[in-house]
């Protein structure tokens, strides 16, 4: 036999163990890809294969897609979205359930979602079904959102609010604790608005239309549906305890001001003693100079012994009529006269 033969030959066999490779590898999943008419070639199973993706996988997507009604949805599309990282099943799944619920969603937007990392699935299910959201979250420590209305009593307030799921603004919308904490601030603000907390106990579903017409999903991945009043109860009378601890307040500040007066009194006292200290030693430093006084007139000639006599006499009769009568009650006695 001739060398091109032979090597024809080796061609043929080499071309025949990679068809029966291919067969054995491909084989199944290409017939089960053709059966259900999903297109799925031999060339994209072995190009996914030498790209390592699950080409399994893929498959069984693709025949879901297309059994679904979602035919533009591409093989290539499907490995796009595996080889990013994505969760193809649960792409899969969202798509199917919002094509059957007729709700707007194309391949591209559900794969944002999905590597933003929400759960595709969880939404389309909330946006189907709504669910019901406890404001506040239990699980947040808090039981009651309080409120006081004008009057001064304070109302504890349980809602619940009915969402669903807004698919278009799920990327970028803030999530369910913003729309808590919006109705919250909602709830506060309409017993806040209320004249007495009679009106709100009649009344409670004024507080729902009153937050409900605020618009609170603006911005969130979630449409409000409806916000119930679930509970509402009466709490402290805010009110009077602090008009209580304002007078409290009021009665420490006076106490402080009266007692600030009372020292100052006290220190004006205590300077007048002093002051009339200082002035009875001055009378006392005068009288200390009468003595020197009369001994400079013994001197000068201008007094006599007689003279000298006769002012004892007269200081004695002083003394005298001083004591018989007695100093009045309370008064101050004179001070004693000046001995020479």
């Amino acid at each position: 036999m001739s060398p091109w033969v032979i090597g024809l030959g080796i061609i043929a066999a080499i071309a025949v163990i990679v068809l029966l490779l291919l067969a054995l590898n491909f084989g199944r999943l290409y017939v089960m890809a053709w059966s259900a008419k999903a297109r799925v070639s031999i060339g994209e199973l072995f190009g996914m294969w030498l790209r390592g993706v699950d080409n399994t996988l893929i498959v069984k997507t693709k025949i879901q897609v297309w059994k679904a009604g979602l035919t533009d949805i591409t093989t290539t599309d499907l490995e796009s979205h595996y080889l990013a990282r994505g969760r193809v099943p649960n792409v899969v799944r969202a798509l199917i359930s919002a094509h059957r619920a007729k709700i707007p969603m194309d391949f591209r937007a559900a794969c944002a979602i999905d590597l933003a990392g929400r759960d595709i699935v969880d939404a389309v299910n909330t946006s189907v079904n709504p669910k019901v959201i406890d404001a506040p979250n239990p699980a947040a420590g808090r039981l009651t959102i309080d409120g006081v209305a004008k009057n001064g009593i304070q109302l504890k307030v349980k809602a619940r609010v009915t969402v669903r799921t807004n698919i278009q603004r799920l990327v970028g919308g803030a999530t369910e604790e913003t729309v808590i904490a919006r109705v919250g601030e909602g709830i506060v603000a309409a017993i806040g608005a209320a004249e007495t907390h009679k009106d709100v106990l009649e009344q409670p579903d004024k507080i729902s239309k009153t937050v409900l017409a605020k618009g609170l999903d603006a911005g969130t991945s979630f449409e409000i549906l409806s916000i119930d009043i679930a509970d509402v109860d009466v709490g402290d009378n805010i009110g009077a305890r602090l008009q209580a601890d304002q007078a409290e307040a009021d009665k420490k500040r006076f106490q402080a001001e009266a007692e600030k007066q009372f020292a100052m009194a006290r220190a004006r006292e205590q300077e007048m003693l002093a002051l009339v200290q200082e002035n009875r030693a001055k009378v006392v430093l005068a009288e200390a100079e009468i003595p020197r006084a009369i001994a400079e007139a013994f001197r000068a000639g201008n007094l006599g012994i007689m003279d000298f006599y006769r002012l004892k006499n007269i200081q004695a009769d002083t003394a005298m009529r001083d004591k018989i009568a007695g100093p009045p009650s309370g008064s101050t006695p004179p001070p004693a006269n000046p001995t020479v």
